[in-house]
């Protein structure tokens, strides 16, 4: 599992031009659903992700968590974040899990962050073509794995 979070301003996600999920400030979250993870791994990288603290303090350093900020959180799938250019330069996507596997794994990432962080988590659309907008702050972008 690999997980591509970066700090925003906002960020939000459209399907065939409607919005169906968006954000103020908080962590856009890019998850790659690896072929072999289970859910220890996705209940672990959720608890993670609620804990790593990359929201400014007062000071105006990255110290507070997501929760203690008061920030939201928007998760996208995508199994592109598990390329692999090692035989060339078209990407293989062997390494993501396919989507009966990736999908309740990914479900359960956003379950479990939804409890974490004791509020909704939005999301896009499983497997669907998204557009994302994004207004990164910092930038500050890590990946989680």
């Amino acid at each position: 599992m690999k997980i591509v979070l970066q700090r925003v301003l906002s960020a939000s996600v459209k399907v065939d031009g409607v919005i169906v999920g968006a954000i103020g400030r908080g962590y856009l979250l890019f998850v790659g659903i690896a072929a072999g993870d289970d859910e220890q791994l996705v209940r672990r990288l959720a608890h993670d992700v609620s804990k790593v603290r990359l929201m400014e303090d007062p000071a105006g350093k990255m110290g507070v968590a997501l929760v203690e900020a008061g920030g939201d959180a928007l998760a996208v799938s995508q199994f592109t974040l598990l390329a692999d250019f090692s035989k060339g330069n078209r990407p293989s996507f062997n390494g993501a899990a396919k989507p009966d596997l990736a999908r309740p794994l990914f479900d359960l990432f956003v379950a479990e962050l939804t409890f974490h962080l004791g509020r909704p988590v939005s999301t896009g659309v499983f497997g669907a073509n998204m557009k994302v907008e994004l207004l990164n702050d910092g930038p500050v972008t890590v990946v989680l794995e």
